[in-house]
């Protein structure tokens, strides 16, 4: 069920199997039939550690979503309700068990999952709303890091970067920490921490504590990791703000894509049928799972857009060539094999069918004016082209009152690559955007300062220049077909994320000492001692391994870069990417934005 994630160099199903464990024993002990009340959020995640079988096998008979009201009739003896621990979400719990029906006989118990942590603060608001006795068992699960991928582990924490950044809440860091500390039980203590960024200091710092703290979690595990790298996100806040251009990154860009699964619309995907002129047309969105699993999907995944069209119809001229074989199979052994390689070549076949209808999709957005007009004002921001001043287009699209992400996403691109807005220029976006899309958005605009994302010019000094010169973040000979660089990921840009790993890698950061004091937060590193005889003996052609993670997300187009280095035949170093969220420019704007309740009265 889950090969892809054993696919990779660290086998990621003992984290998945860890996972699915912890669950089984928590169901066990609450004995008899039981209904599961969902907080919505969390359905997605769980999906990736267990299926509804796992649930089915340990007697959950119904599932439920979390809202006010009565809960819906279910002839169970448990409610089991797993949720985050968000204060809103207790007083609908309070709800559903004030209304619960005392005089029912036999009466239903009561049981609360937190994920990730027990809060007291939860426990606290429960208590007092006189409901807290009526759970018997009140529980954590840790699902901290799951896998996506082969080479992929998420935390899944929207506000993750909201509460590091605008907030000061390191509840997201903890629990980054927490996660590192449960890997390191899996696959042994990684002897090398590096990190850049106020966050990831935190995180480091909590895990030496913890490992402190409990000295019996010192295991005698053969390493898997050779080197923790632990990136802030606001160190590099320029690579989410930019256009993803790769095949992944593009349908997140449109489409959005959730815990592995993407919507789209089902025009493109109903059979075409003789004769019958487009009645009944599907109106469901088509929902798809996107990961390595699917042999197609592997190979595309992390091309550029412009790259897929050609190994599209490489694959379906050799599809149909197999089809074809049928009509040379003579004997009986030969239409045998022909018949053992069938169910393949037809899960190839709608495969193809599949990702050719996604690339059609995103083609008439990519070839669009709109795509080729926003693309070239940023490109031109990020090669360092008039970032000091009012951009004509990002006016044009004010004034004719372009979706306000879109907007915000370019002027954040614009102060990034300037290091900051001359306060004329700034005032005047502002402004402009206030009187266009409404003056609630002032607390929007003031988070986004506070972000570091959208700020005057302090010093009246661009520092990006620079910064991009010694990094070399913008290619202009950049091989889309065929990529040399990372920079393929943004026909052009190399994200500066990615940059650091590979130079941390080779020839080491000594070498860009200067540029790291430009950027924000404190560079460091920290040896964890290993118990002898655990030290490791590299043999020769043996690649390093090291686990990339993002404090606050990573975007598709940086994973795709990262897994470009992986591959590189002297690349000499491994990536494994785990992160608080995916995100993408929109998904990341959106969770910076303040929604203002309008007055009640």
């Amino acid at each position: 069920m889950a090969a892809h994630l054993s696919s990779g160099r660290v086998n990621l199903t003992a984290l998945r199997e860890a996972g699915r464990r912890e669950l089984r024993e928590f169901l066990d002990k609450c004995a008899g039939s039981k209904a599961i009340v969902w907080d919505e959020y969390l359905t997605g995640p769980f999906g990736l550690i267990a299926q509804y079988s796992l649930l089915k096998e340990h007697e959950v008979e119904k599932m439920f979503t979390l809202k006010p009201g009565r809960l819906p009739q279910a002839d169970v003896k448990n409610i089991i309700f797993f949720v985050r621990p968000k204060l809103e979400l207790m007083d609908i719990i309070t709800d559903n068990v004030l209304r619960e029906d005392r005089g029912r006989s036999p009466q239903r118990d009561f049981h609360i999952l937190f994920v990730p942590r027990r809060s007291l603060l939860c426990e606290q608001w429960l208590k007092e709303q006189g409901v807290l006795g009526s759970f018997i068992h009140r529980e954590q699960y840790s699902l901290d890091l799951i896998p996506f991928d082969g080479d992929l582990l998420s935390m899944e924490s929207e506000s993750a970067f909201k509460e590091c950044y605008l907030e000061s809440d390191q509840t997201s860091l903890y629990h980054a920490a927490k996660g590192l500390m449960t890997l390191q039980a899996l696959y042994g203590t990684i002897p090398q921490i590096f990190g850049k960024g106020e966050c990831a200091r935190h995180v480091a710092n909590m895990m030496i504590r913890m490992k402190r703290e409990f000295p019996g979690s010192q295991n005698s595990i053969f390493p898997v990791f050779d080197t923790l790298l632990l990136l802030d996100r606001n160190v590099d806040l320029l690579t989410p703000l930019a256009t993803q251009l790769t095949y992944e990154g593009l349908i997140d860009e449109i489409y959005g894509i959730q815990n592995t699964y993407v919507k789209l619309p089902p025009e493109k995907f109903a059979p075409k049928k003789q004769g019958e002129g487009g009645k009944d047309l599907p109106t469901e969105p088509k929902k798809l799972q996107l990961n390595s699993a699917e042999e197609l999907y592997a190979e595309i995944r992390d091309k550029n857009f412009n790259a897929v069209g050609s190994v599209l119809s490489k694959k379906a001229k050799i599809i149909s060539a197999a089809f074809e074989e049928r009509h040379h199979a003579k004997t009986v052994g030969e239409i045998k094999q022909f018949v053992s390689q069938l169910p393949h070549m037809q899960a190839a076949r709608s495969s193809l069918a599949n990702h050719t209808s996604i690339a059609e999709l995103i083609k008439d957005i990519t070839t669009s004016e709109d795509f080729f007009d926003n693309l070239t004002v940023e490109q031109e921001f990020m090669s360092g082209i008039d970032t000091d001043k009012v951009n004509n287009y990002i006016e044009d699209c004010i004034a004719q009152k372009h979706p306000l992400i879109k907007i915000l996403r370019l002027v954040c691109l614009q102060s990034v690559c300037n290091s900051g807005l001359k306060q004329k220029v700034l005032d005047h976006y502002k402004r402009e955007i206030l009187q266009t899309y409404g003056y609630e958005h002032i607390l929007t605009l003031n988070n986004l300062e506070k972000a570091g994302l959208l700020k005057p010019q302090t010093g009246g000094r661009n520092n990006y220049p620079t910064i991009r010169k010694t990094l070399r973040l913008w290619m202009d000979d950049v091989n889309e077909q065929n990529p040399n660089d990372i920079s393929y990921v943004y026909s052009g840009y190399a994200p500066l994320s990615v940059r650091l790993a590979q130079l941390l890698a080779r020839p080491g950061w000594r070498s860009i000492e200067e540029v790291l004091k430009m950027l924000p937060g404190p560079h460091f590193e920290e040896r964890q001692q290993l118990p002898t005889g655990l030290q490791k003996k590299r043999q020769h052609g043996e690649n390093r391994v090291t686990l990339v993670f993002f404090l606050g997300g990573v975007t598709y187009a940086e994973i795709a870069a990262l897994r470009f280095l992986s591959q590189m035949e002297d690349g000499g170093t491994e990536y494994v990417i785990a992160t608080t969220k995916l995100i993408n420019g929109t998904s990341w704007m959106k969770s910076l934005m303040e929604k203002l309740e309008p007055a009640p009265f």
